[in-house]
């Protein structure tokens, strides 16, 4: 489920004073069970990054991903205004600094930021 969407489910479907349970209808609550297809690849250096933009300031963050699987996080506010997309490019960034002074000399970057995803692919 994408983020945005959960957000938004919340946004329109208010707790109100009694604290009710929410009466929510998601489409596929009949579904019992989703199998993932087991891909086989061998292991790759995966950098996740995200960036959020508000009235109270900017933030932005990403995770290395080892190819054993170790986490590595950075995260950082940034003191100056700047749009949604902005702080999407600094978060990708901050990313890829991590990996360099790492060493790492390949990397899968996985953003969910459209415009940034296709702008690197030439799209």
């Amino acid at each position: 489920m994408k983020a945005q969407e959960l957000a938004d489910h919340l946004a329109e479907n208010l707790v109100d004073k009694e604290y009710e349970p929410l009466k929510t209808y998601f489409p596929d609550e009949e579904v019992m069970h989703i199998d993932e297809l087991e891909q086989v690849e061998e292991p790759v250096w995966k950098l996740f990054f995200d960036g959020a933009a508000n009235m109270k300031g900017v933030g932005i963050g990403a995770v290395l991903i080892s190819e054993t699987g170790h986490h590595y996080s950075v995260t950082a506010q940034l003191h100056f205004y700047c749009t949604n997309n902005m702080d999407e490019y600094k978060a990708c960034i901050l990313g890829l600094r991590l990996a360099a002074d790492m060493g790492v000399q390949e990397v899968l970057v996985l953003g969910d930021s459209e415009l940034l995803v296709y702008q690197i692919q030439g799209e």
